[in-house]
């Protein structure tokens, strides 16, 4: 099954503070990352499917294309800085892992990503809030929210992921 992604790189780059000029590459793995992890999470295997395979389709239409455009596309434009301001500053090729440095400006520090990162985790989980409360009073909508099974995905109910608990 082919795999749509859920947002574009305009969206992407118009709803963040990531520039104009930088090149896909550096971000759409990232994209996919957060799509696969936190989307799926939230949304269930069954849901998520249904909506890959309309987009795929070109088919996604009415309370699915609405769903899609008011609350997963912020949480995933959201979710995918999470998922990819660590890496920004790194480049993997053959001769190893490079950092990238420029003339005309500083490296921040990592306490400067970190909050960075938690600033995006916080405006995502707020997205993530909201789609929840939404699906709370409106999943009789999606039929494929509640119907997962065995080994699928079933979706979280929780936004905030507040740390392990032993």
């Amino acid at each position: 099954m082919a795999t749509a992604l859920l947002i574009s790189r305009d969206e992407l780059v118009k709803y963040t503070a990531l520039n104009g000029n930088i090149d896909t590459d550096n971000f759409i793995q990232w994209v996919k990352l957060a799509q696969d992890i936190h989307i799926q999470n939230y949304l269930g295997t069954k849901l998520f499917n249904k909506i890959n395979a309309d987009i795929v389709a070109n088919t996604l239409s009415g309370n699915y294309l609405m769903l899609v455009n008011v609350y997963i596309k912020p949480m995933l434009i959201h979710w995918s800085m999470v998922e990819y301001l660590p890496f920004a500053a790194y480049t993997i090729a053959n001769k190893g892992v490079y950092k990238h440095g420029s003339e005309n400006s500083s490296n921040v520090d990592k306490s400067e990503i970190d909050f960075l990162v938690e600033k995006e985790r916080s405006i995502a989980q707020s997205y993530t809030r909201r789609f929840i409360d939404y699906m709370s009073f409106n999943n009789n909508l999606y039929p494929e929210y509640n119907s997962n099974s065995n080994a699928d995905v079933f979706p979280s109910k929780e936004a905030d992921f507040i740390g392990w608990v032993l």
